[in-house]
């Protein structure tokens, strides 16, 4: 006999979380506050009422706000869905109107239908939330330096020179003191490797790599998990969208193959900056480039080669365990 399982969608807000029970295709609707205690409150009253020992919850990834239900789900060991919003809307098709109930319902609908095509998601460490915290800080700090720097570079040219002076006075002391407060953050994003081994030791590897420096190593620890959720070349290239695809239909429509704009832009810019960087240092990757340009390739296309070529190069010093070792006679 089967026992039956009880699909649970939910949609999560900072305060609430809006949840829909699919027991037999009937729906029922509930709301509860955020938070571990109210969470584990009514897992258990739901599995007494519906008579279920099992039950698979499905969500949107909502970035911090999951973190109540990572918590819970890990500890009672139970199998949770995350899913991309962008996969949702596709799959219900058109639709008029939206609310917090009726997202809930969706999502519960979207895991009964398509479960076999998921796997459970495996909820990050501690240790990889507070570097998700810390990064986000950083990136932070570095919008407001440059919120900052910017507006000075055009007022030179137009204010006077005293107020001019003035005004670089203070700006100037601000952004010493966000500079001390980045090098705090770091610091801490270093001690935090170091907590954990396996992490420690996927740091090293990566940044074993000519062109990978501290903060592409930090955006793709957080990103694939520790190498957990993500680990395969092809498949992370395609998430920071990297990967060229084709675009043609019958005769009539033939485009030159292009890469999409459903990615991570986050971790797209971190690896263009980084490939920029290889690019201009003495090295395999400075004469991989050179030779896609010699082939006639323009220069972003032959970047984009050297983004995918460094993820590769990533993903084969993790997945092997080994420092990488510079191959000079790369073509």
């Amino acid at each position: 006999m089967i026992e039956k399982k009880l699909s649970i969608g939910i949609d999560i807000s900072k305060r609430t979380l809006d949840i829909c029970v699919m027991d037999e295709g009937v729906l029922d609707h509930y709301s509860i506050k955020n938070n571990q205690k109210s969470i584990k409150s009514f897992i258990h009253n739901t599995k007494k009422k519906y008579g279920v020992k099992e039950v698979e919850l499905c969500m949107e990834n909502t970035g911090l706000y999951n973190w109540p239900l990572y918590s819970v789900c890990d500890e009672l060991e139970i199998p949770i869905f995350v899913i991309n919003p962008f996969h949702l809307k596709r799959s219900v098709g058109l639709v008029r109107g939206k609310n917090d109930k009726i997202d809930a319902e969706r999502i519960a609908s979207y895991i009964k239908r398509f479960y076999e095509d998921h796997k459970p998601y495996i909820i990050p460490t501690a240790i990889i939330h507070k570097l998700q915290v810390m990064l986000g800080l950083r990136k932070r700090i570095m919008k407001a330096k440059n919120m900052l720097r910017t507006p000075m570079i055009e007022l030179k040219s137009v204010a006077d020179k005293e107020i001019y002076s003035k005004a670089l006075e203070v700006t100037n002391l601000v952004v010493k003191q966000l500079d001390a407060a980045l090098l705090k953050v770091e610091k801490e994003l270093h001690e935090l490797i170091k907590e954990d081994e396996t992490i420690h030791e996927n740091y090293k590897y990566m940044t074993s790599v000519q062109g990978v420096g501290k903060v592409l190593a930090w955006n793709l620890l957080i990103k694939t998990n520790n190498f957990k959720t993500l680990n395969d070349p092809k498949k992370i290239a395609c998430y920071v969208g990297v990967v060229p695809f084709e675009h043609q239909s019958g005769t009539s429509l033939k485009m030159q193959p292009r890469v999409s704009h459903m990615a991570d832009k986050q971790v797209k810019k971190v690896l263009h900056m980084a490939a920029l960087r290889v690019v201009r240092l003495d090295g395999d990757l400075k004469k991989y480039y050179t030779k896609k340009i010699d082939e006639g390739k323009n220069k972003m296309s032959a970047i984009n080669a050297v983004r995918n070529k460094l993820i590769a190069r990533i993903c084969s010093v993790v997945n092997n365990k080994k420092i990488y070792v510079p191959n000079l006679l790369l073509s």
